[in-house]
């Protein structure tokens, strides 16, 4: 008869095999599902009002949270990422075939200060160049999205299922972990509150904070008077993530642009606005929006955005914060646990 170790043993094996069986199954939906469980937490309090007003009734209360993300979240985003992959795309066209009227200013403008300067004679600004790849970067990684209809269909259904799911039994599947950790119970919810916190510093903080400032510099851009407002707008949402100069790594090319095209009234108007509707967004939604949440330096979340849609493609904007987020909440309630002398 086979003793107790071997019993062990096989268990363990066949533990391991059907976790790492289990995680090829949900490999290709891990993003969804992380996507959800994300959101299910920032949906969370309109759930509870939904639940209040149904009386306890959780499954129509999950089904009508989700409408609403529907309307709120999902069909905003779709439709701006549309315009932007369509506004990329045709810039791009533009620059290939040499059709660009922005770069040809530059161009121009630059040609003609180099015989001013004769320091920069040397200097070789291939702008068109510079400009193609970055639009090209765009096009490629929201066209990745939207290249297989069935592709966008199955993952934004296997989101919105558990997002559903996730709202109405979020608190069995918390109670669920908690019995499985092997931590005290109290440690297991303070583990899952600075999760939370970390979700929300992340997205209701600097998502947020971003994509208003986008949001603004598109509307900018379409007052006075700057091509392609939507894509630039989008793109301004991730240098508003760039320590000391945000937005106006966008900003300040337009301005520029304004006035080498002889729109000087435009490129004051748009550096006014930059630095009053834009510029001051931070001052005051950045304390009401983060509250009293884990916050991150400016830097780190830079370098966890950039290198998170390298990683993860164009959801790395949300994942690659979330990712150093939770990280860095894991190490403090560690070294929290270590000082208790539970490890």
């Amino acid at each position: 008869m086979p003793s107790n170790k071997t019993h062990h043993l096989f268990l363990l094996f066949c533990l391991s095999v059907s976790i790492i069986l289990v995680f090829f199954i949900f490999r290709p939906f891990l993003v969804p599902l992380i996507m959800a469980g994300v959101f299910a937490f920032l949906f969370q309090p309109l759930y509870t009002r939904f639940s209040s007003w149904t009386k306890g009734r959780t499954s129509f209360s999950a089904f009508l949270a989700t409408i609403a993300t529907i309307i709120i979240l999902i069909i905003p985003v779709g439709f701006l990422s549309t315009m932007i992959l369509k506004e990329a795309t045709e810039l791009y066209k533009d620059l290939a075939s040499g059709n660009s009227g922005i770069v040809e200013q530059v161009e121009t403008f630059f040609t003609n200060t180099k015989s001013e300067f004769p320091l920069l004679s040397n200097v070789d600004l291939n702008f068109s160049s510079y400009v193609s790849q970055g639009v090209g970067v765009v096009t490629k990684n929201i066209g990745a999205i939207f290249s297989s209809f069935f592709n966008i269909i199955l993952l934004l259904s296997v989101f919105l299922i558990a997002f559903y799911y996730l709202l109405k039994d979020g608190d069995k599947f918390s109670k669920y972990i908690i019995e499985l950790s092997p931590l005290d119970d109290k440690d297991d919810r303070f583990i899952i509150k600075r999760l939370k916190s970390a979700v929300h510093a992340t997205v209701r903080g600097n998502l947020i904070i971003g994509l208003i400032q986008g949001v603004l510099t598109g509307v900018g851009f379409l007052i006075f008077g700057v091509p392609n407002p939507v894509l630039w707008g989008g793109i301004s949402v991730i240098t508003s993530l760039i320590p000391g100069i945000g937005t106006a790594l966008v900003i300040a090319p337009a301005v520029a642009y304004l006035f080498i095209s002889g729109n000087s009234i435009g490129g004051i108007g748009l550096a006014i606005w930059g630095l009053t509707a834009i510029g001051l967004i931070d001052n005051i939604l950045g304390p009401k929006l983060l509250g009293q949440g884990m916050k991150l330096h400016p830097l780190a979340v830079f370098i966890s955005v950039i290198g998170g849609i390298a990683f993860f493609g164009p959801l790395g904007f949300i994942l690659g914060p979330l990712a150093l987020s939770i990280c860095l909440a894991l190490v403090d309630i560690y070294f929290s646990l270590k000082k208790k002398n539970i490890l």
